[in-house]
């Protein structure tokens, strides 16, 4: 072996990195103990980072491209060596590529319930998962803060470091979102994308990585409140329960004027009443519900021709300072006979269907 020969086996004059799997993220370039030769070739492909260390410390950084390793390329390094008249001689460093290309399909999840903090429920545990994208934007903090010296990073390493970050970071940003734990457990579908703006800067300053899709695959509540969530939802479906057994009466007494008719909707409005009070009485709701079911007017036929007002008042579950009122008004037709006031039952119906 001739001289030239023994130092090209002695030198790197070729550095790069030709990547054939899909789960590496940081990969160490082997130096097999040679000396980068001065003017070696460094080729950077397409969605990668080459990183040059010396001695603990960063040198310099290079993106996609063929370079030529000469004073003028690697300014820091020629500061952290001391080179006071620029690479003359070959030199030793550790260079290390980082893959910046999008990882999707990442899972994440909390291992034991986290804490949140609700104005309607105090102090929820909640559990949750789903997916996230990300790709290296900060190749120096991402060496110093996740992969460190490992000279093969892959996924599953990776998955086994960051698991609990990214939960304690969407931990935070939950908390500082303050988002309602009904919403959480509703809509998480939107959760995710909703929280991305303070996340990234978390991730992206601690991590060197950027999340480019964050998503809430589930979100799980204890049952107790998973009930009280239900039950809303079923108040909010019914409404407004006054205006519902005021509707329903109506219908009631434009139906029909027989006496065991009035006397079947009474009961009917009775048990609806009934139900609706116990479902009020769940929720804590503070509102006033009517304590009794609205008598029947006595009378032929049930409901008499000529209602006096102590009987309209009883009919729409108000007083009859109310109904008098509604009456001087015009609202509810009627006729004053002396100081009395009589309204028919035609009357009553159109009032109670307006």
């Amino acid at each position: 072996m001739g001289l030239m020969d023994y130092l090209k086996t002695q030198f790197l004059e070729i550095i790069q990195w030709q990547d054939d799997s899909r789960d590496t993220l940081s990969w160490r370039f082997p130096d097999e103990d040679k000396e980068i030769k001065r003017g070696a070739q460094l080729i950077v492909r397409e969605s990668q980072t080459a990183q040059f260390i010396y001695l603990g410390q960063f040198g310099d950084t290079f993106g996609p491209g063929k370079h030529t390793l000469v004073t003028d390329n690697i300014p820091i390094l020629s500061t952290l060596k001391g080179w006071k008249y620029g690479l003359e001689s070959p030199f030793k460093a550790d260079i290390y590529y980082v893959n910046t290309r999008l990882f999707t399909g990442n899972k994440w999840g909390t291992a034991n319930p986290i804490m949140m903090r609700d104005t309607d429920f105090g102090i929820v545990r909640a559990r949750a998962y789903g997916t996230f994208d990300f790709k290296v934007v900060d190749v120096k903090t991402f060496l110093k803060e996740v992969a460190g010296t490992d000279d093969h990073f892959r996924l599953d390493e990776f998955a086994d470091t960051m698991r609990s970050r990214i939960v304690s970071v969407f931990t935070d940003a939950l908390a500082s979102a303050k988002v309602p734990v009904l919403d959480v457990a509703s809509r998480y579908s939107e959760l995710g994308e909703a929280l991305l703006p303070a996340i990234n800067p978390a991730v992206v300053s601690k991590y060197g990585i950027e999340i480019s899709s964050f998503i809430v695959e589930n979100v799980s509540v204890p049952p107790e409140v998973e009930q009280a969530i239900d039950k809303r939802s079923s108040m909010q479906a019914i409404g407004n329960l006054n205006d519902y057994v005021k509707f329903q009466m109506a219908e009631a007494m434009g139906k029909g004027g027989d006496g065991g008719g009035m006397a079947n909707t009474a009961a009917q409005l009775g048990a609806g009443l009934a139900m609706g009070q116990q479902m009020m009485a769940a929720m804590g709701a503070q509102q006033t519900t009517p304590s009794a079911v609205p008598p029947v007017i006595p009378g032929a036929g049930g409901i008499p021709e000529l209602l006096g007002t102590s009987d309209v008042a009883k009919a729409l579950g108000v007083s009859e300072a109310d109904v008098l009122t509604t009456l001087e008004k015009g609202e509810l037709k009627g006729k004053k006979i002396g100081s009395t006031w009589r309204v028919t039952k035609a009357a009553l119906d159109e009032f109670l269907k307006s």
